[in-house]
């Protein structure tokens, strides 16, 4: 928490529930990842242009942010390939057995009142907590 910055992060945060609230307005769809992600595995024609939309935004925002002279931090990431992939998987498998991800449930579902979303929530938090202990 040394490098905390609450307008950034406030900033941050407008961001990912205006563009997660726009979608949901323009296309009646929420901002799961997952579900984005998973939807481009059996597209139908009115699906993919939007998804394909999105997870491009995802990859090209922080490649416009460089280019035009935005700081990005140093990752160093020490895991070995295989343990990536496994925790990949794992991740993808928990999506899938928890009816979405962390940015479906957390930001989109609590923000429906959802009541499966905040106790999905709940549960995220508490295993981060316990993991990071």
């Amino acid at each position: 928490m040394s490098a905390f910055t609450p307008v950034s992060a406030l900033i941050g945060g407008l961001l990912i529930g205006g563009s997660a609230s726009l979608l949901l307005i323009v296309t009646g769809r929420i901002a799961g990842i997952s579900g984005i992600l998973g939807g481009l595995l059996q597209p139908t024609r009115s699906d993919a242009g939007w998804r394909l939309a999105f997870l491009a935004g995802l990859i090209l925002a922080p490649l416009v942010h460089t280019a035009v002279g935005g700081a990005t931090p140093q990752i160093e990431i020490d895991a070995p390939t295989g343990v990536l992939v496994a925790g990949g998987l794992l991740v993808g498998v928990g999506t899938r057995l928890g009816a979405g991800c962390t940015s479906g449930h957390g930001v989109c579902g609590i923000g429906r009142a959802s009541p499966r979303s905040a106790a999905a929530t709940a549960v995220f938090m508490m295993t981060a907590v316990v993991t990071v202990f």
